[in-house]
């Protein structure tokens, strides 16, 4: 539940103390002392609208101010786990998504691909075209990224010229296909400056697996997928998963000549 329902729902709660309040000092103040439960009950029923008043109005009050701090606590926690150049994830906010979709694929036995992207040659723009170049280039790449996304896929900013993306109910082919578009819009999109990026593809696929990977070992995997890609040329997508290095705009995967798809 979000903060902003969870805060105004708990000073919803709260705000039921001002009419029992209100109650006992009304009693104290006729009574003079100890107050049977009969005559708290009869003083109830003859000031009903006056407590029924006092009642729903501190709740209202309560909410509304619960609410609007709840929304604060949203705002900054969505901060928190937001890379403020891209508007993606960020490193924080993904490692903890990408726990939480382990133990879904876990507890459901689908599969599940992850893609560590690394650009190649954007120190290049930055020390041609200066940093607010290299910026711009990032959103670029970040709206790319985004584009490929299904709803239940998540995309995140690892850090400097790194991003990653996990996708749901995705086998390693699937995965692999996703990779390769990424790649090449990239690549299109990127012409100009020139940017292309090198792709590491891993997957826990568990429908095949006994037990799903740690979600370090698994960014671990797809890290070094990522580097094996670089050192066959840049610009490629690599899985240990299969092997096969799919390279440079236009060149089907090396080893294989299926056509790749994945769920929409």
């Amino acid at each position: 539940m979000e903060k902003r329902f969870a805060y105004a729902l708990t000073a919803g709660l709260l705000s039921s103390g001002a009419p029992a309040g209100l109650l006992g000092v009304r009693l104290a103040r006729r009574q003079g002392g100890a107050v049977s439960l009969p005559q708290a009950r009869r003083h109830v029923a003859d000031e009903r609208a006056s407590y029924l008043y006092v009642g729903a109005t501190t709740a209202i009050i309560f909410g509304v101010c619960g609410y609007v701090l709840g929304r604060k606590v949203d705002a900054l926690a969505q901060l928190s786990h937001t890379d403020s150049l891209t508007g993606l994830q960020n490193a924080r906010g993904f490692s903890a998504r990408l726990a939480d979709e382990l133990k879904r694929s876990r507890r459901y036995s689908e599969p599940l691909t992850l893609l560590f992207l690394d650009l190649d040659g954007l120190k290049r723009i930055n020390d041609r075209h200066g940093h607010r170049a290299g910026s711009m280039a990032l959103r670029k790449v970040a709206r790319v990224i985004r584009s490929e996304l299904r709803e239940t896929d998540v995309a995140a900013r690892w850090g400097g010229d790194e991003f990653t993306l996990i996708a749901q109910k995705t086998g390693v082919e699937a995965g692999m296909a996703l990779a390769g578009r990424i790649r090449r819009r990239i690549e299109d999109r990127m012409a100009k400056w020139p940017l292309t990026a090198s792709i590491g593809v891993a997957t826990a696929d568990l429908p095949r697996t006994l037990a799903a990977p740690e979600p370090n070992a698994l960014l671990r995997e797809a890290d070094l997928a990522m580097y094996e890609a670089k050192k066959r040329g840049k610009n490629s997508v690599f899985s240990f998963s299969t092997g096969l290095v799919t390279q440079v705009s236009g060149l089907k995967p090396q080893g294989s000549g299926t056509t790749l798809s994945r769920e929409p």
